[in-house]
This record gives C-alpha cells, sequence and structure tokens, in this order.
C-alpha cells in the first residue's frame, strides 16, 4: 500500500486548498440570498446552481463543437439519434445545446429569467431529471422576482468559480458537495451523516475489498453497486482505487438513493465521470428495488443506523413471503431497525465470487432473540459461511454519530484459509484525532492507521498489531473464531408441577410442567447440550428437565466480551489519598479568597 499513502498524500495536500476556497466561494452565495430564503433553505438555491455550473464547465471545450452537430441535425427527429450525435460531440453522456452561457447570460440583466430558462433547456433529458429532483424551477421564478438570479448567476460566474472537470476533479467535488451538504444539515438541524461518509472510513473499505485485486497484464472489469449511495462519494472513490490499480479498467458503477438531492448530485457526478447515468436510481431500495435480478463484483454502502422501516413494511414483508425468491426471505428485524434488511438486499446482490462492505452500528451483532429475525439473519450469513470479518472502528469518526461502528466484510468466495471462520478485528484504538472536529466527528483514521489494519486483515492471525510511530499500545488486535463459536440453543427448561403437600401433579401418568419455575439457557453449539445440562443445571435442579420442542437456535457476536481487557479497580488508600489532595486544594483556595483559616478535622 505504500505507493498509494505516498500518491493519496500528494493528492490531498493539492486538493484541501482547492475544496476549501472553492466551498467557501459557493457559500459565499448565501448572502445574496439573506432576507430571501431563510439560511436552512439556502440548499435549494446553492445546491443546484452548483450542479449546473459544474455541468456548465465541464461543457464548455465541447460547446462549439456540440453548437455545429446540431445544425447538422436539420429535421432528425428520432430522439436516439439525436441524442447519440450530440452526445459523441460533448464527449459526455449529457449535453447543451443552448445559444447562452453563464457569461452571455450577464450581457442581457433584463431578459435573465428568460434567458436562463432557455439555457437549462438545452440541457440534455437525463440533466432535465436532475434539476427536477432539486425542484429547483419554482426557485427560478423567486430568485427573478426579487431581482436576486442576476446577482447569483454572477456569482457562479466568477473566475474562483470554475467548477469543470479539468480544472476539478471527480475527488475534489466530492468533497466540496459533501461540505456544502454538511452546512445545509446543520442549518437544517439535520443528520449530516445521513447523506455522505467521510474519505478515512471509505477508503478502509475500499482498500480492504481490493486487498486481493492485484494488477495484471488482463484488464480488469467490475462493477460495484451502494444500495445507499448519497452523493456517489463510496461508488467515485472504489473507481479511483480500482483505476490507480489498472487505469485501463473497465469499472461500471450502480446506486440507489433515497433522497432527490443526493440522487440528484450522485448522478451529476456519474455522468461526468463518464458512467451511465441510467445506473443511478432514485427511491426506496428496499421497497423498489431498482436493480432486481442484478448481481456485481463488488458491494459498498453505509446503510441508515436505527432508522425505522414504516414506510417498506407492506412491500417487505409481501417480498418475506415469496421466500427464496427475494431478499428477505430469511427473516425481517424489528421495525425499528432496518439495518440488516440492507444487508440482506446486499447478500442477494452478490456475484458468487463478489465482495460486500457494509457498515453497522452494534445493535446488529446481538440484537434479538434466538428464533428472531435478527438472529436469523446473523445466522444466514454465518452458516452458509459468507461472514469474512468484522472491523470494529473508532468511535467519533463520523459526522453525526459518536456511537461504535463495524464494517462487516462478506463474500461468497472465501479463501482456503478462511473457511470456515470469522475474524474479528478490533480497531477501536487506530484514530488520529482531529485539530478541529466536524460535528460529532472528532477523529480520523490516518492512512498508517488503515494499513496497519490492513495488515492484521490481510495477515489473518490471532496477533496484536502495534504502531511503532505512536505511544499507543495494542492499536489493532485480530483474533479469529469458528463459525459456531457464535452459534448457541436456546434451551427451555422445565421443572416439575406439585400441590401443596409437594407431591408431583400427573396428568395420564406425565409429570407436569410449573410455568413458574420455567427458565432458559443458553447453551453454546461447541458444547453438547446434554453435558452442558448434567453440569450446570441438574446439580441445582435435580428434577428438571429440557423440553426439546421449545428449543431454538441463535447467532450472536458479542464483540465487545471477546475483546475486553481487565482493568483492576484502584486501590482504596490511593483513592483516600487523592482525595486528600483535593481536599486541601479546596480549603487552600478558599482560605485565599476568604482570608480566614479553616479548621481541619484529624
Amino acid at each position: 500500500m505504500s505507493e498509494n499513502i505516498i500518491s493519496e498524500t500528494t493528492r490531498q495536500q493539492q486538493t484541501t486548498t482547492n475544496v476549501q476556497e472553492k466551498a467557501a466561494l459557493i457559500w459565499g452565495t448565501a448572502d445574496i440570498l439573506r432576507g430571501l430564503y431563510k439560511p436552512h433553505e439556502y440548499g435549494k438555491i446553492i445546491l443546484p446552481m452548483t450542479v449546473i455550473k459544474r455541468l456548465h464547465d465541464t461543457l464548455a471545450p465541447t460547446r462549439g463543437k456540440v453548437r455545429e452537430t446540431l445544425k447538422t441535425l436539420g429535421d432528425i427527429s428520432v430522439e436516439q439519434i439525436r441524442n447519440r450525435k450530440l452526445q459523441d460531440a460533448s464527449g459526455y453522456a449529457f449535453y447543451n445545446t443552448s445559444v447562452y452561457t453563464f457569461q452571455t447570460l450577464l450581457s442581457d440583466s433584463e431578459g435573465i429569467e428568460d434567458n436562463f430558462r432557455n439555457y437549462i433547456k438545452g440541457f440534455s433529458e437525463n440533466v432535465q431529471d436532475i434539476l427536477e429532483n432539486f425542484e429547483f424551477d419554482k426557485e427560478i421564478t423567486k430568485l427573478a422576482n426579487n431581482d436576486a438570479l442576476y446577482a447569483v448567476i454572477q456569482e457562479f460566474n466568477s473566475k474562483k468559480a470554475e467548477l469543470g472537470a479539468d480544472k476539478v476533479t471527480s475527488t475534489d467535488m466530492g468533497y466540496i458537495f459533501e461540505e456544502l451538504v454538511r452546512k445545509f444539515s446543520e442549518s437544517y438541524n439535520e443528520e449530516a451523516g445521513a447523506h455522505f461518509t467521510s474519505r478515512d472510513i471509505i477508503y478502509l473499505m475500499t482498500d480492504v475489498l481490493l486487498i486481493n485485486e492485484k494488477p495484471s497484464d488482463e484488464q480488469i472489469v467490475r462493477t460495484i453497486y451502494d444500495q445507499t449511495m448519497g452523493t456517489s462519494q463510496m461508488l467515485s472513490a472504489m473507481t479511483e482505487r480500482i483505476k490507480a490499480l489498472d487505469a485501463n479498467a473497465t469499472v461500471t458503477t450502480f446506486g440507489q438513493e433515497l433522497n432527490p438531492e443526493t440522487y440528484a448530485i450522485a448522478k451529476a457526478d456519474t455522468m461526468i465521470r463518464g458512467g451511465n447515468p441510467d445506473n443511478m436510481a432514485l427511491g426506496s431500495t428496499l421497497s423498489k428495488d431498482a436493480f432486481s435480478g442484478y448481481t456485481f463484483d463488488y458491494l459498498i454502502s453505509n446503510p441508515p443506523f436505527g432508522i425505522d422501516w414504516k414506510k417498506d413494511k407492506k412491500a417487505v414483508e409481501a417480498e418475506a413471503a415469496t421466500g427464496d425468491l427475494g431478499r428477505f426471505g430469511v427473516g425481517t428485524p424489528k421495525i425499528s431497525d432496518g439495518q440488516l434488511l440492507f444487508q440482506l438486499n446486499g447478500i442477494k446482490k452478490l456475484k458468487d465470487t463478489g465482495r460486500m462492505a457494509i457498515i453497522h452500528n452494534g445493535s446488529a451483532l446481538f440484537t434479538g432473540n434466538a428464533g428472531g429475525g435478527e438472529s436469523a439473519i446473523r445466522q444466514y450469513v454465518i452458516e452458509n459461511d459468507w461472514l469474512e470479518a468484522i472491523i470494529q472502528l473508532p468511535t467519533d469518526l463520523f459526522y453525526n454519530t459518536g456511537i461504535s461502528t463495524y464494517i462487516w466484510v462478506i463474500t461468497k468466495n472465501k479463501s482456503p484459509e478462511r473457511r470456515g471462520k470469522v475474524q474479528l478485528i478490533d480497531a477501536s484504538k487506530a484514530f488520529t484525532k482531529r485539530r478541529k472536529n466536524i460535528g460529532n466527528k472528532r477523529v480520523d483514521i490516518s492512512e498508517t492507521e488503515r494499513d496497519l489494519i490492513l495488515q492484521a486483515y490481510g495477515e489473518f492471525r490471532n496477533e496484536t498489531y502495534n504502531n511503532v510511530d505512536t505511544v499507543t499500545d495494542k492499536i489493532v488486535e485480530s483474533k479469529i473464531f469458528y463459525n459456531d463459536f457464535f452459534g448457541y440453543r436456546k434451551v427451555t427448561v422445565e421443572s416439575p408441577l406439585k400441590d401443596e403437600n409437594g407431591e408431583l401433579v400427573l396428568k395420564k401418568g406425565k409429570r407436569q410442567a410449573d410455568p413458574k419455575l420455567r427458565d432458559t439457557e443458553d447453551i453454546p453449539l461447541t458444547e453438547d447440550v446434554d453435558s452442558y445440562f448434567e453440569r450446570e443445571v441438574l446439580p441445582f435442579n435435580p428434577e428438571a428437565w429440557i423440553d426439546e420442542k421449545k428449543t431454538k437456535m441463535g447467532y450472536e457476536i458479542p464483540f465487545t466480551r471477546l475483546f475486553y481487557k481487565y482493568q483492576a479497580p484502584e486501590k482504596s488508600e490511593d483513592i483516600a489519598l487523592r482525595i486528600k489532595e483535593i481536599e486541601a486544594r479546596i480549603i487552600k483556595n478558599f482560605e485565599a479568597l476568604s482570608g480566614q483559616d479553616v479548621e481541619v478535622d484529624g
């Protein structure tokens, strides 16, 4: 990974200033909107205008060729032919045939509204879809009626606002959109993390997924899918990583997004990267699956944590009823948390050689009773030997939450040494504190720390890895477990019902269970049930028995317990000494302030 580290560091240094300048400039448009819009409404203008200017500047070098091609089309009315020729002329999957540019729009202040609408109508149909999702048309009218449209266009036409693909890379543009979305989310008091994931997390996920990809003489051809794509930065970063391995690689991206505005940004970014905009879908992945029947080489996603799936309930349960024909036949989690439904969707869409990295919070590890939906989903992925690894991330890593989070690595094609086993990696200490917090994000995973995690993952050993460049011990710890380690049987232990004289109550000669004395035991799959029962139950309740009809299978991953490190409590004499020192300081400060002596009882 050393070559990637060098290039990545250089790239970050080169882009940081550019991103900050562009985001600050675009955000400066808020001065024009102040009074006309409330702060939480600025995004209605700035986000679509940023997308329009990005498309405008990207198309600028081939604008003349598009206009010339338009003249040669004459009366050709076949839309497919017109589109193909104009796309060939623009060099992209989109184009604009309008006579106007941002520069010429400013030469006619009186006709600014009509001319700007003419410019927008000149975009190809796929761009029209983007703008419709912003619902920008009504905002144009509002801006024009309040004499603000000209000033906004003027602001976006400044030299510092050049956003063409030749000036601002897709990676840089992703950062710019992330910064804008974050600011607007703060204005809305909305969770910014619902829209995007920071690059340090994305790069860890991509590098884990691509750890077995090696440069070769054969061209790399891969498909990538993000089921909750936000502004599509995971897809962009994954493409970037694959291209770094093979500059001629053919990478096709697919994504679905629920939020119309972030979907629009993702679609625009895809078109500029040369991707197929038709591979970007709007709507709920759970209830309106846009890629039913598709399978992919890689799946990367960060579905929402702890979000209910009430709106999708009818469709999800109907699909679950179809069993193996659908995505959710294994089981469904409780209605208040749908993140494991996204895991099932991802598994359904993995090729037999596919790999998936998906982020979950801690609830996906252990919630749900034996026989319940969550446990059944864990059982499904573990018993099929698809769960390769789980990596615990540091807390305070995301913009919108400080909770513990985990990357689940799932594959349908484990390497021989990994078969029948699961690797757990505690990387909760692998972080660098930020100089400036961004929302709840107080730490980053640096390149050095990422390499340490990748080393632990790649070596696949029971091992503790230390970073020699830091004073922190045991930064990353790896543990290997057999699949059945995570399974257990929940058995029902019955005790006999007795009458007031202590005699057994019999029915047809059989003893009856006393429901008040009923208990359960969780017996690991690695233990023999009878041996466990004889050792752990019968010595304390000799008359007990197991009702085998009520036995249920359960799976959970007790991550925290498996990595728990015992710390001896502080000695009482040390605590007493510390308290006395604190008391002495308090008394000294009081005496200094009051000028009075304080008597202390011995």
